[in-house]
């Protein structure tokens, strides 16, 4: 890799960070959420990436990078799906038994 190979790509990274630190403000608090829960799997780009590092790479560090890149992408992936499944537990319906029983307490209570 020659000088501007490496000047082009951390352009590209800088811009690309920078791009993404502005779009991510723009989003409000009560999206950001339920957004990125949703969009986490687009980090299984990263994995991919790792993989050609992996696949390219004859030294040890290009291994131990691909590895702890492929890490975290896979526990953002996982992670992603995690926070959505939950998020979407929350808005489950009850089932029949358990409002009725949570509508005895209620009366029970006197609320």
């Amino acid at each position: 890799m020659n000088n501007l190979d490496l000047l082009t790509a951390i352009t590209v990274f800088v811009l690309s960070v920078l791009v993404g630190i502005e779009v991510i403000s723009k989003v409000p608090a009560t999206l950001h959420t339920p957004l990125m829960s949703g969009s986490n799997s687009v980090h299984g780009i990263v994995v991919i990436g790792a993989m050609l590092i992996a696949a390219e790479s004859h030294t040890w560090l290009g291994y131990v990078l691909a590895f702890v890149a492929m890490a975290f992408g896979a526990m953002n992936v996982v992670g992603g799906y995690v926070v959505t499944d939950r998020m979407l537990e929350m808005f489950k319906a009850k089932p029949a038994a358990e409002k009725n029983q949570s509508a005895e307490q209620n009366q029970k209570a006197g609320v």
